[in-house]
């Protein structure tokens, strides 16, 4: 099997998100061994796909080396990325179908790749002083949805913040978030070419850090949305030393997003899928 490395939402190589992806398969290999081929990988994301009776249609799933995921952002488009431009799929638009998420569609755009993707709604929940105690940062505000959201003073803020998950001890009577993802964010310096910055903090799934998180920006976009009165938003995760760079737009309960892929590696996989 041929495996590529692309880097998602990336300006330049060695930028955005790296994700693994694999060519497609006939039929779903062994959850087994989806799930040991990531952990070789070592990527925050390893992205399989499974041939349909449709040429623009895949079947989709995605693994960290711990656990499937349910949605991510940075494989789906590097998923695309590998159809178009290292397999030949001759389409503007191509889609995926995935246990969790529904059918998702990522169609080129102006030399970029646009994933149309569900909005997840967030609202406002109490500070929570001992995760701010950890992060050595007190929120402006604080949101709860498929993530923690924690929204800080400034951009100074949100990329000199230190982040050890082994040292937070989460509130176990809080239903209103998951508290394995954790994102802090903040508006941009005036003068930046992006409006929003954020992080992004895995540590239920595994991941310390992630460099580029599609996903987030599905609960992103729409609080970002309310809180501007804007339905287009650049955004900047400023993992460091990469950083990645989305523009996103809120289409009812659709998040539009856009960015670029870079393919770093090819490889071949010598292993029998079983």
């Amino acid at each position: 099997m041929r495996q590529f490395l692309i880097d998602a939402f990336a300006r330049a190589p060695f930028m955005g998100n790296p994700a693994a992806v694999v060519e497609p398969f006939d039929a779903w290999p062994s959850d087994d061994f989806m799930s040991r081929l990531a952990m070789e990988n070592n990527q925050a994301e390893t992205a399989y796909m499974l041939k349909t009776s449709e040429a623009n249609v895949f079947g989709l799933r995605w693994f960290t080396p711990a656990v499937e995921v349910n949605l991510c952002g940075h494989a789906t488009l590097a998923a695309a990325h590998a159809l178009f431009t290292e397999l030949g799929l001759d389409a503007e638009v191509v889609y995926f179908d995935t246990l969790h998420a529904g059918r998702l569609s990522v169609r080129r755009a102006d030399g970029e790749l646009e994933m149309d993707f569900p909005a997840y709604p967030v609202q406002a929940i109490a500070s929570l002083p001992e995760i701010e105690a950890v992060i050595g940062q007190t929120a402006v505000a604080t949101f709860g949805g498929p993530m923690l959201i924690l929204q800080l003073a400034s951009e100074a803020a949100v990329r000199n913040l230190k982040f050890n998950p082994a040292e937070i001890g989460y509130p176990q009577t809080c239903t209103l978030f998951d508290a394995a993802h954790v994102v802090v964010t903040a508006f941009a310096d005036e003068g930046s070419p992006y409006e929003v910055i954020s992080r992004f903090f895995g540590p239920g799934f595994g991941i310390a850090e992630d460099p580029t998180t599609g996903s987030m920006h599905c609960a992103l976009m729409p609080l970002y949305a309310c809180l501007t009165g804007k339905t287009v938003i650049e955004f900047h995760q400023a993992y460091p030393r990469r950083g990645g760079d989305l523009r996103c737009e809120l289409v009812g309960d659709r998040v539009k997003l856009r960015g670029q892929a870079i393919t770093t590696q090819k490889t071949e996989v010598l292993i029998r899928p079983v």
